[in-house]
């Protein structure tokens, strides 16, 4: 695990050994690293979480985290990925978080640079950190992934979440279920209403409605997608008394979920921002480590 692509080229063993390092990161267990590392965040979309959850991390494992802005890089003047990443390996990065527009966007990479990459999400593919911190909330949570329903609800067809925590909850045990209109179901074969699933689902994990990654028809409103496929005060009523609520955020309160639930008993919603520190000091730790 020299990387961190995508949730499809982890193995269940790598995938436990980042969620075993979180918890004992959660129990207070100091970082392994044997040196200091230097790591650049490259982000070229907006984010809140995942970066300064990112930095925050890449400090608790001791790393010097060296200032990158996407906004005033030389990439604004046309210069490749290729040639950016290449740069800092030069200047003396030992690792590179990068969030960008294009999927796959680590293709370009993967010959002739050095330095660790991690995926902070690539396009519309796969946002790997993020299923690892939902992984880890669910596991906390329940103990086990096998035979626990999930329901992930949304914009499936644009979320990386949804193709990454998939990926990782089907090999892990666990039954998922998609939730969305039919146009937004893309690759999956979704469910078009919340019949069978709210009062049989162990996680509801809602997704954003990604109004900047295409066009909703004009006809949309978000006050018939909440009453259609909004988790609602009234449907929260009908879950499992154990069952759990997460949203990777950023939160259309009243879209998605009712305002009144984002931090009901049963939500998880900022549990999640927390775990993702110390989901992310263990992919931090995991993939210095093995590139010595």
């Amino acid at each position: 695990m020299k990387n961190l692509l995508s949730m499809e080229h982890l193995t269940n063993e790598e995938i436990n050994h980042i969620l075993d390092r979180a918890q004992a990161f959660e129990n207070g267990e100091a970082s392994s690293l044997s040196r200091t590392y230097n790591v650049a965040n490259l982000f070229f979309e907006p984010s809140t979480r995942t970066k300064t959850s990112f930095e925050m991390a890449e400090r608790k494992v001791g790393c010097t985290v060296i200032p990158f802005d996407a906004g005033f890089s030389s990439m604004t003047k046309g210069e490749t990925m290729y040639d950016t990443v290449k740069t800092l390996e030069m200047i003396g990065m030992d690792a590179v978080v990068i969030r960008a527009k294009e999927d796959e966007f680590y293709n370009e990479l993967l010959e002739g640079i050095n330095v660790a990459i991690i995926n902070a999400g690539d396009g519309a593919g796969q946002h790997p950190s993020q299923s690892l911190l939902d992984l880890y909330t669910i596991k906390k949570e329940f103990g086990s992934f096998e035979g626990l329903n999930v329901t992930i609800a949304g914009d499936v067809s644009h979320s990386r979440v949804a193709k990454s925590n998939a990926t990782a909850l089907q090999r892990l045990g666990a039954n998922v279920r998609f939730l969305c209109p039919e146009d937004w179901a893309g690759e999956f074969e979704a469910h078009h209403s919340w019949d069978g699933l709210i009062d049989t689902s162990d996680v509801i994990m809602l997704l954003r409605v990604q109004h900047e990654r295409h066009k909703v028809n004009k006809s949309f409103s978000k006050e018939s997608y909440h009453e259609e496929f909004g988790l609602t005060i009234e449907r929260e009523k009908q879950m499992k008394e154990t069952a759990i609520i997460m949203h990777p955020a950023p939160v259309n309160r009243d879209v998605e979920i009712a305002s009144e639930l984002v931090e009901c008993e049963r939500s998880r919603i900022f549990d999640q921002v927390r775990n993702g520190v110390f989901a992310r000091m263990a992919i931090v730790e995991t993939i210095l480590k093995e590139r010595d």
